[in-house]
C-alpha cells in the first residue's frame, strides 16, 4: 500500500510544479512587450516624426527670412536627440526582452538572472522587470519584491501601470485578491496606444475585478478584446483565463464552459489555476476562484488524465 502511495505522491507533485511552471510561463510570455526595434515599429517612427519635420522644413523655406529656419532647424536637432534616446532605451529593452525569453530552464534563468546584475545597474526599470519574470517561475514572492523596488512616482506612468500589473498578477496567483484590486484599479488602459500591450493590462485589471466582486465591469472591459483575433493569438491563454473568472462569478456559466474548453486545447495545465488547495494539496489559493469554475475546470483535468486518478481528490 505505502510503496503505490509514493509514487502516486510524486507524480502528483510534479503534475502541480508543471501546472504552475505552464502559468507561469504562459503570463511571463505575454507581458513581453512588442520589439521595438521591428520593421513596422520603425516605419510607424518614421512615419509620425519624418513627416512632420519634413513638413515642418518645407514651410520654413518658403518664409523669407533665417528666423523660420533656425526655428526649424533647433526643433530638429531636438527631435534627433530623442530620437537617439529612444534608440539607445528600445536596444536595451530589447537585449533585456531577449535575455528572457531564452532562460527555459532553472540553468539558464540563474545564468540570466547573474548577466542582469552585472550588465545593467542598480535600479535599472527594464532589467527589474526581467529579473522578475525569471524570478517568477521559481519564487513568486521573490519575483513580487523585485517588482515593488520600482518606484511609481519616479517612473514614466506607462511603466508604472506595467509594474502595477505585473505586482497584480503575482498576488493573484497568490490569492491575495484584495493587494490585487488596490493595484489595477490605478491602471489607466488609455495611457496605452499599442493595442497588444493594452489587451494584457486589460485581462490582468479584469481578473482583479472580476475576483472582487466587478465581474460585470470585467466582462465589459473584455469585452473590447476579441481572443480569436490572430493579433492576439499568443496573449489568448491570459485572455481566456480572465474571461474564465468574469464569466463564472458573473453567473454566465455557459460562457464560462466555452472558455474552459479553449482553455483545454491550448493547454491543459493551465486549467489547474483553478484548481484550488480544497481539490488538490498543491493546488492554487481558493480565495476569488469560483466553486463552480473549479468544478468545471476539474472535469475537464481529469478526463484529460492529466493527473492521476488515484490522487486526484482531496478529501475535506
Amino acid at each position: 500500500m505505502n510503496a503505490q502511495a509514493k509514487p502516486q505522491k510524486k507524480k502528483k507533485k510534479q503534475a502541480a510544479k508543471e501546472a504552475r511552471e505552464a502559468l507561469a510561463r504562459e503570463q511571463r510570455e505575454k507581458l513581453q512587450a512588442p520589439d521595438p526595434l521591428s520593421r513596422d515599429n520603425l516605419k510607424k517612427v518614421g512615419l509620425r516624426v519624418g513627416i512632420p519635420v519634413a513638413v515642418a522644413w518645407i514651410i520654413a523655406i518658403a518664409i523669407p527670412g533665417w528666423i523660420a529656419k533656425a526655428v526649424v532647424g533647433g526643433l530638429t536637432l531636438v527631435i534627433a536627440g530623442i530620437l537617439i534616446w529612444v534608440w539607445r532605451f528600445a536596444s536595451k529593452s530589447k537585449a533585456v526582452a531577449e535575455n528572457v525569453l531564452t532562460a527555459d530552464t532553472a540553468e539558464a534563468r540563474k545564468e540570466a538572472l547573474s548577466k542582469l546584475d552585472s550588465d545593467f545597474k542598480e535600479g535599472d526599470t527594464a532589467a527589474t522587470f526581467a529579473k522578475a519574470q525569471l524570478q517568477m517561475q521559481e519564487d513568486p514572492k521573490a519575483a513580487l519584491a523585485t517588482l515593488e523596488t520600482i518606484k511609481l512616482d519616479k517612473v514614466m506612468a506607462p511603466v508604472a501601470d506595467e509594474a502595477r500589473s505585473q505586482r497584480a498578477m503575482i498576488h493573484l496567483m497568490l490569492g491575495q485578491t484584495d493587494k490585487a484590486r488596490v493595484l489595477v484599479d490605478q491602471v489607466d488602459l488609455s495611457r496605452h496606444k499599442d493595442h497588444r500591450i493594452r489587451a494584457t493590462l486589460a485581462s490582468v485589471v479584469a481578473e482583479g475585478w472580476a475576483r472582487t466582486g466587478q465581474a460585470k465591469k470585467a466582462v465589459e472591459l473584455l469585452d473590447n478584446f476579441d481572443p480569436e483575433d490572430e493579433s492576439y493569438a499568443d496573449l489568448r491563454p491570459q485572455i481566456y483565463r480572465s474571461l474564465a473568472f468574469a464569466y463564472a462569478w458573473s453567473n454566465q456559466t455557459k460562457k464560462m464552459k466555452q472558455v474552459l474548453r479553449k482553455m483545454k486545447q491550448v493547454n491543459v495545465q493551465l486549467l489547474m489555476g483553478f484548481i484550488t488547495k480544497r481539490k488538490n494539496p498543491q493546488g492554487v489559493p481558493a480565495k476569488g476562484v469560483h466553486p463552480i469554475l473549479e468544478k468545471e475546470a476539474f472535469a475537464l483535468v481529469m478526463k484529460s488524465g492529466a493527473v492521476p486518478r488515484q490522487t486526484k481528490v482531496q478529501r475535506m
